[in-house]
């Protein structure tokens, strides 16, 4: 089967596209598979070198390239066409001009819209609610298949890796985020809130698992720099030694292991502190419990979906507009992290607003003394998405049916 993938930031490359493939491979090794990463602003620059290192055997397009393939240039070898076009992030055009130009069957996972309710010839769907929205944008019926959210089998793959020195055993595991703003920002806000908790227990085990999309020389910039003056954060150094990395306090006397296989860490852990995102879903999947934090101390930072995002753009006005945006956005919504969103309550503990890392800090604390939300937050969490494992393999299974593979 040749099959054209796009896809765009982290958490599609590592959440939807790696289970995907993963299967795929397993089962039809002789699959030709040509990822076009697309322009988007949540990327953060090393999706296509990060799956061309998880999947050398496939073809994979940084955005400048897939700008020129898609404009008409030579240098994708596909000019005897394709079976399968499959939507798997990014904008829908992006699918759309692939399979204009290059044929095949078109299919798209989780989103679609009433314009192309006649191009999908299946829609893939993550459950029955998202069938139902998928039908309500026009998408016939029969062409839906409700295979299970992509992400699960994702965490599971990630979660099975080797589990690196330095792991927080029993201890607190810190995922900042992979976008530009919550390295730059979040990382230095989050290595604070450790530092904090280390004070008060020196014996305490704490690590940072970021994501692969992260470099090293990002998290150097960022943790030099402090982040802004409104996350209230403390300026330190990144250490290299051999193949081991640290955030180290400036004098010294606090050193704290940077992980890169975060979710595998997180299986050592007692909780997670992270932000809102796919990554609760991941956690949760595993029975972790955590605590996620919506920041709002410098809102017109926040990269958010649609339009609005560039409102900062806008000379003199426009820091001002996007804050208020982000703020609405914020308090319209009594819950962040769709595990919560899922279970109608917050399971998932969740803080909103202005934050200092302190505050954090004795929240942290607090959780990590507390058995019985440990306990019934792992219970609650992990048979929540159970039925989505195997999303990829049924997923594979469909697409080998239409292409009769």
């Amino acid at each position: 089967m040749r099959l054209v993938l796009t896809a765009n930031g982290p958490g599609e490359v590592a959440g939807w596209v790696r289970p995907l493939l993963h299967r795929l491979y397993e089962r039809a090794p002789e699959s030709d598979v040509h990822l076009f990463i697309v322009p988007d602003d949540y990327a953060t620059g090393a999706e296509a070198q990060t799956a061309r290192a998880a999947f050398p055997q496939a073809h994979v397009y940084d955005p400048k390239r897939y700008v020129a393939v898609a404009l008409g240039a030579s240098g994708a070898d596909l000019r005897k066409g394709v079976d399968v076009v499959q939507y798997l992030g990014g904008d829908l055009m992006h699918a759309a001009r692939l399979h204009r130009r290059f044929g095949g069957i078109a299919t798209t996972y989780k989103f679609t819209r009433p314009a192309y309710r006649r191009l999908f010839a299946r829609a893939f769907a993550v459950d029955e609610r998202n069938a139902e929205r998928l039908r309500a944008y026009g998408t016939p019926p029969e062409r839906i298949t409700v295979v299970g959210n992509l992400a699960i089998d994702g965490a599971l793959i990630e979660a099975g890796a080797e589990v690196e020195p330095g792991a927080p055993r029993d201890g607190i595991l810190i995922m900042p985020g992979s976008r530009g703003y919550e390295i730059e920002h979040l990382v230095p806000f989050f290595f604070t809130m450790a530092l904090r908790m280390l004070r008060e227990r020196p014996d305490l085990p704490i690590a940072f698992g970021v994501s692969p999309f992260t470099t090293n020389a990002q998290l150097r910039t960022a943790i030099e720099r402090g982040g802004d003056p409104r996350v209230w954060s403390k300026r330190g150094r990144l250490v290299e030694e051999g193949d081991r990395t640290y955030l180290v306090s400036l004098d010294e006397s606090v050193r704290i292991p940077v992980l890169r296989h975060a979710l595998a860490a997180a299986r050592t852990a007692r909780f997670v502190v992270t932000l809102p995102g796919t990554k609760c879903i991941e956690l949760a999947a595993l029975g972790v419990p955590m605590i996620a934090i919506t920041p709002l101390n410098a809102a017109e930072l926040v990269t958010f979906n649609g339009p609005l995002t560039y409102l900062d753009r806008i000379p003199g006005v426009g820091r001002f507009l996007k804050r208020a945006v982000a703020v609405s956005i914020s308090r319209k919504h009594a819950l962040h992290t769709q595990p919560n969103i899922d279970l109608g309550e917050m399971v998932v503990h969740e803080l909103h607003g202005t934050l200092t890392p302190g505050r954090v800090a004795r929240v942290a604390l607090a959780r990590y003394e507390d058995r019985a939300w440990l306990q019934e937050s792992a219970a609650r969490l992990k048979p929540l998405y159970a039925k989505h494992a195997g999303a990829a393999d049924r997923m594979v299974t469909s697409l080998l049916e239409l292409t009769g593979t």
